[in-house]
């Protein structure tokens, strides 16, 4: 089974989560999560699928999410308003986003990817 793989090339994170896909041969398929994010749609599969509250999808480290003031506007957010923010810009997305048929992990973690992708 070929996995997804949002990734933004220039990220460390990025980079340590691909090499751990190829060096346990991981069947996956890289797409660029700034020139082709995730729609709204495919946002709204994958976080049901995770089990994860909307927020853990937001990269809160990075100058998109500050600019923005997502940190207060996400506290009173709906989860549409939510989906919205992380359709718009494949830069607000905790990356890299890795998903399944049945998972979905987000960011990099050795064991999570360790249970979940191997």
């Amino acid at each position: 089974m070929t996995v997804q793989f949002y990734w933004y090339p220039k990220c460390g994170t990025c980079q340590k989560a691909k090499k751990w896909l190829d060096e346990h041969q991981v069947d996956y398929e890289a797409v660029h999560i700034v020139d082709n994010p995730p729609s709204k749609t495919e946002l709204k599969k994958m976080i049901d699928k995770s089990s994860l509250p909307y927020k853990k999808f937001f990269n809160t480290s990075g100058k998109k999410y500050r600019e923005l003031g997502l940190k207060d506007k996400l506290k009173d957010a709906t989860e549409e308003e939510m989906l919205d923010y992380l359709a718009s810009d494949g830069m607000l997305l905790k990356r890299p986003l890795t998903v399944g048929k049945d998972q979905v992990t987000v960011g990099f973690k050795e064991e999570t990817f360790e249970q979940t992708w191997n």
